[in-house]
């Protein structure tokens, strides 16, 4: 009897320290990128106001071309695909808030508070500067630049 007591305590002890996720140990030792680190991958953007009498550049979101060599060709492809990517979902929720209200939103504030914070939209970071703005008057979202004269 005696043995067959110590044989479930080594069995027991066995299975509580002995079966642990060997994936578990890996995991804290792979380093995740914070959104403090360089880069805009993993960041969030928000959307300010749209000035028409500013001096901004309004992107038109077409691609630059780059030679087929170029080993970074396929990055000049990344802002423009983010720009029509969050152009379209705005849009949808504009779209959305105008079926639902048969009007459009009154003004910025009103569009963040009926359209942006109830539908969590969190756009990413655009590379090169550049900043999404909600043009009230168009009920559109843009992508705005640095004007030339400013660089």
């Amino acid at each position: 009897m005696n043995r067959i007591t110590t044989l479930i305590c080594v069995l027991v002890v066995t299975a509580v320290c002995g079966c642990k996720d060997p994936s578990s140990k890996t995991a804290k030792k792979e380093k995740k990128p914070t959104a403090t680190e360089k880069g805009i991958f993993g960041k969030k953007d928000t959307i300010g106001e749209f000035d028409p009498n500013a001096d901004n550049q309004i992107s038109d979101g077409k691609a630059k071309k780059s030679h087929p060599l170029n080993p970074l060709g396929s990055l000049n492809q990344y802002g423009p695909a983010l720009e029509k990517i969050s152009t379209m979902q705005i849009q949808q929720a504009v779209n959305l808030f105008y079926a639902a209200e048969g009007r459009y939103p009154r003004d910025f504030v009103e569009f963040n508070e009926r359209i942006v914070k109830p539908n969590n939209i969190q756009l990413p970071k655009l590379p090169g500067g550049a900043k999404y703005q909600y043009d009230v008057e168009n009920h559109k979202l843009v992508v705005v630049k640095k004007s030339a004269d400013d660089e």
